[in-house]
């Protein structure tokens, strides 16, 4: 299947669509999702990506992430992607969006403007093997003490964002 991206500018407005491989070859900007689930004890749910993906395969990420498809809203993006890669549902809330740019393995770039959801859930996962490797469920404490220790295996787009990820849901959770 020949997924295709939605290429964006800087201000996120579409100005057309390019082969999901050739916008990683060519470093295109390109609409971006990711999810961040929680349970009610607080612990993060992270994916390992399967070994085989096309980038970035075994390493740790966030719940996870996708690109939405030609005419498909970035919110039900991140419902669609939660459910096919993790097998969950959940209340999803927009938290923010930002703009990165990675070199990765096998001359891969990631060129995304990326938008971060984030829910709470104690659904356990049905994973989708030929997406995901394993999950586990991890505490702030030791998510921070493990990117410390063993940086390399996480992606890129995770360790670029998650500590505005923390700070912003710690934002959020105690004006609710």
């Amino acid at each position: 299947m020949n997924v295709q991206v939605v290429l964006v500018d800087e201000n996120d407005t579409p100005v057309g669509l390019m082969p999901k491989m050739e916008a990683h070859e060519k470093g295109a900007l390109h609409r971006a999702i990711s999810v961040f689930i929680f349970n009610t004890e607080g612990d993060l749910l992270l994916q390992q990506r399967r070994y085989d993906k096309y980038h970035s395969g075994g390493l740790w990420t966030n719940t996870c992430c996708s690109h939405p498809l030609p005419e498909e809203d970035t919110t039900r993006a991140a419902n669609r992607r939660l459910l096919e890669e993790m097998g969950i549902e959940a209340e999803l809330h927009f938290l923010f969006s930002f703009q990165y740019h990675a070199a990765l393995e096998n001359g891969l770039t990631e060129h995304e403007l990326d938008h971060v959801f984030w829910g709470i859930t104690d659904q356990k996962p049905d994973i989708n093997i030929s997406e995901v490797e394993s999950y586990k469920y991890i505490s702030r404490t030791e998510l921070l003490a493990d990117l410390t220790a063993r940086s390399e295996t996480y992606t890129e787009w995770f360790k670029i964002c998650i500590q505005d990820v923390l700070e912003k849901i710690e934002s959020q959770t105690k004006s609710l």
